[in-house]
């Protein structure tokens, strides 16, 4: 007797590490479940690497309209007309059980095909606030994954849709999640990393090294500060080090920045969903500096949200001053006892169970009988 064909479970994601991250870490669960697996991307989907360069994947048009001028916005639409047009064809031809979105605009024209489709259908939101392409989408779908304890944006009737799974980290992430936190006291070497997603943040190439040159000469004798810095910016953030004789490790890219986040007492970074996920997962507090000019000012809500948890420090961009900076890492340096509290905190918000959880969701649409449109369950 032939063998039932095992579920289809179709990914919807492209662009930043927030939305492929999150993409990536479920697609090794759902393999591991046995479900067969595609994804279906934009024209960069070349370049994806780990579990997503391995499975089944086709490109679609796809085309941001979010601060366009108006011809851009008419070319970025015909293009999501396109790219939806050949969804449609590749969801027939594939007939997956699901198809689960992750944001952004590379997802938008697979998820318009499946729900006007009738496939069943879920998104991931990584923020804590609801994205453009979800929001668009959120009230067409079965349900809504959510990482923060609250979403701005949801639709007024969601609540039943909504699952809060956590936002789903990398597997050299995951792995570092037992690692406790290094031993913290008025001796002990203060750890710094400094990051600014993957092409730096100039502001911190300005400030941090500012900041660090304020603080005091024992204090600055025991710090050792990892930074990534964008390639013009890497000698001049050398040379004002040098000059303080602090220690550092200074690069325009670091390829283990999972290990170098465990063994770091603080993180300073723009707070991007991946950013502020792998922070908390690994049990590390953070002084975070949104990115002004986020569409829909997600990152200053990411970092409300580990603020008020008591896992760290928002700092908006305009106050985020070399004196301020200065004023606060005297502060951590003189009572580790806070940043000991911060990363208990951290490690108490964070969802290393997250994967799991969205996959959970996943499964049980997909096991579920026709298209339950409003059937799903909240989780805590």
């Amino acid at each position: 007797m032939m063998s039932k064909p095992l579920p289809l479970v179709v990914l919807a994601a492209g662009g930043t590490g927030g939305h492929v991250f999150p993409a990536e870490a479920l697609a090794g669960e759902l393999r591991q479940r046995g479900f067969r697996l595609a994804l279906i991307t934009d024209r960069r989907g070349d370049a994806y690497g780990g579990v997503l360069g391995n499975i089944e994947t086709y490109r679609v048009r796809a085309g941001g309209v979010a601060g366009k001028g108006v011809v851009a916005k008419v070319k970025s639409l015909v293009m999501l007309a396109v790219g939806t047009w050949q969804a449609r064809g590749l969801l027939k031809r594939l007939q997956p059980k699901t198809v689960v979105g992750f944001g952004g605009y590379a997802s938008v024209p697979t998820m318009l095909a499946a729900c006007f489709g009738g496939y069943k259908t879920a998104l991931h939101e990584q923020n804590a606030v609801l994205g453009r392409a979800n929001r668009l989408l959120a009230s067409r779908v079965n349900r809504i994954a959510t990482s923060f304890d609250a979403v701005e944006g949801l639709p007024s009737d969601a609540k039943s849709r909504v699952v809060k799974t956590g936002m789903p980290v990398r597997n050299s992430v995951a792995k570092l999640v037992g690692h406790a936190y290094p031993v913290l006291d008025d001796r002990c070497t203060v750890k710094l990393l400094v990051i600014g997603g993957s092409m730096g943040a100039r502001v911190l190439s300005d400030v941090v090294p500012a900041a660090i040159g304020l603080l005091s000469d024992d204090q600055r004798k025991r710090l050792h500060i990892t930074q990534q810095c964008r390639p013009e910016d890497l000698d001049r953030v050398r040379l004002a080090y040098d000059e303080l004789k602090v220690s550092t490790e200074l690069e325009t890219f670091f390829t283990d920045i999972p290990e170098r986040l465990a063994a770091s007492h603080l993180l300073i970074a723009r707070s991007g969903a991946s950013t502020v996920a792998e922070a908390t997962v690994i049990g590390r507090p953070c002084i975070l500096v949104p990115y002004p000019h986020a569409i829909d000012d997600h990152q200053d809500k990411n970092a409300h949200a580990v603020d008020e948890a008591g896992a760290g420090w928002l700092m908006p961009e305009p106050s985020f001053t070399p004196q301020a900076l200065a004023k606060r890492l005297d502060a951590l340096i003189e009572l580790p006892a806070t940043l000991n509290k911060a990363a208990a905190c951290a490690k108490v918000t964070g969802r290393a169970d997250a994967v799991i959880k969205l996959a959970d969701m996943v499964s049980e649409l997909t096991a579920s009988r026709g298209n339950d449109f409003g059937s799903g369950k909240q989780a805590a």
